[in-house]
């Protein structure tokens, strides 16, 4: 490097963005992340020891130290560092670091011998590459001639190959407390060197305060922000620049809404709204449902898990629940946006303020059954007529049900106890009313069903085996589930 390049070096380092001036540079510079990096951690122990010899993935929001923690590996590693974007790297850039890597393992005296030399390949965003690019780095990995730290703000479990993953240790960042932000802007202020510690800035306790609660936990916004402010600002008199809560609000006007329609925002936002509405908080239900309108979501995504959510966890409940979902759907279909949100915010009040009852997994219940134990046999009197006295010598003639069938409605109440379970299984309960709603009433004439039909197959059965088999069947008596 000559006078010329060393000169351009620092005037682009001075002319760097506050945000890229004060990034860590060591591991006790980096603020927050102590569950991966605070001393004795796994991670910090392989940095500080130059043993990363496995790949690892930094899975996390914006501005919380991906990057960063990649860089400070380099700054400790004996290792060859390259850094490449996945944004704007294809496989012919990857193809140069792996040929490079190549030489770079070989002994200039021989080249048959190995130099011990690594070389480390962080790659940002590397959710970008598709399957085919990240495919072309799997080989490399495997064979140990490339350590890989990749980044990205994806949940690498859906958004790189299995194979990768499979081969990397994942370290999933959170994102920054207020205090960590607090510790940051606080640096920023008073760093002579790269921040703003050699001009007299003066910052207002309640900009401060607003700059911190804005950044949603993102460093980078947060630097952005105080740079716009005090870059900005004219200087008073005095020569201090004054940043009142007025310049902090329209130096970062409005939090921005991360949200991905393919990434993890969508299915946790989504999450978060269903979980609100089942657990029957319409305000948590309402400002979840406002973010993902506001981001851009596909309101029929919505409906639809509206529309699962009305059986699943409010089912009989209140049967109106999936009434209402349906409509809201059709509705949204007849009016769409902007008025269209109407029908889904009624959905979504009505269904978060419903008696809620989860009774409909029952069904999975009775599937279990039939998967661990097959299919029991089905009943005669339940079978279709013909096919019920198909076969048999001296069957009845051929009636509108199987024979010995009773049909309900020719009885009181509409109901007549008789079987239908196999009967391997009389007595099994797989569905179990709640409480709640409408549901305590279907409660409540199912154990009077219940009684009586276990009554009924109790005297049927007694009849059948004869008393002293009956009270032996009585000491045993059928499973529930």
């Amino acid at each position: 490097m000559d006078l010329f390049d060393h000169a351009a070096q620092e005037r682009m380092r001075h002319e760097a963005p506050l945000a890229a001036r004060l990034r860590p540079r060591n591991l006790d510079e980096i603020v927050g992340q102590e569950h991966i990096i605070a001393p004795g951690r796994l991670l910090r122990r392989a940095i500080e020891t130059d043993r990363l010899f496995s790949s690892i993935i930094f899975f996390g929001p914006p501005g919380t130290g991906k990057t960063t923690i990649a860089r400070v590996i380099a700054q400790h590693s004996q290792a060859h560092f390259e850094a490449i974007s996945a944004v704007l790297a294809g496989v012919a850039d990857l193809r140069r670091v792996i040929a490079d890597a190549g030489e770079r393992r070989k002994d200039p005296r021989s080249e048959h011998k190995l130099h011990q030399r690594r070389t480390i390949l962080c790659v940002d965003e590397v959710h970008r590459w598709n399957k085919a690019q990240q495919g072309a780095l799997l080989p490399h990995v495997e064979s140990g001639l490339i350590t890989l730290i990749g980044a990205t703000t994806q949940n690498p479990c859906f958004e790189v190959i299995d194979a990768l993953v499979s081969r990397s240790r994942i370290f999933q960042l959170e994102p920054l407390r207020q205090e960590h932000l607090a510790l940051i802007l606080e640096r920023a202020l008073s760093d002579t060197e790269r921040g703003y510690g050699s001009r007299k800035v003066m910052l207002d306790e309640d900009a401060r305060r607003h700059l911190i609660e804005i950044s949603g936990g993102d460093a980078r916004s947060l630097l952005n922000a105080l740079e716009l402010a005090v870059e900005n600002t004219p200087p008073e008199p005095a020569g201090e620049i004054h940043i009142t809560l007025q310049i902090a609000e329209e130096s970062i006007q409005r939090r921005a809404i991360r949200y991905d329609r393919d990434g993890d925002a969508h299915y946790d936002t989504i999450s978060a709204f269903i979980k609100s509405v089942r657990g029957s908080d319409p305000d948590a239900a309402l400002y979840w449902l406002a973010k993902m309108l506001l981001a851009g979501e596909e309101p029929r995504f919505i409906l639809r898990r509206l529309l699962i959510l009305a059986s699943e966890d409010i089912g009989l409940a209140e049967p109106m629940g999936l009434v209402v979902a349906s409509a809201a759907a059709q509705a949204f279909e007849f009016v769409g946006l902007p008025e269209g949100v109407y029908p889904i915010v009624e959905a979504t009040l009505y269904l978060a303020t419903c008696p809620k009852s989860n009774s409909a997994g029952a069904y999975f219940a009775a599937q279990k059954e039939i998967k661990e134990r097959g299919a029991a046999a089905l009943p005669l009197h339940l079978m279709e007529s013909t096919r019920a006295t198909r076969g048999l010598e001296d069957a009845p003639a051929p009636s509108a049900s199987g024979a010995g069938y009773q049909y309900p409605h020719q009885f009181a109440e509409h109901f007549v106890p008789q079987q239908y379970l196999p009967t391997s299984l009389i007595g099994a309960v797989f569905y179990q009313p709640s409480d709640q709603g409408y549901e305590a009433h279907i409660g409540e004439r199912l154990a009077r069903w219940r009684k009586a039909q276990a009554a009924a197959l109790a005297d049927q059965q007694k009849s059948v085996l004869g008393e002293e088999d009956h009270d032996a069947a009585v000491a045993d008596p059928p499973r529930t589930e």
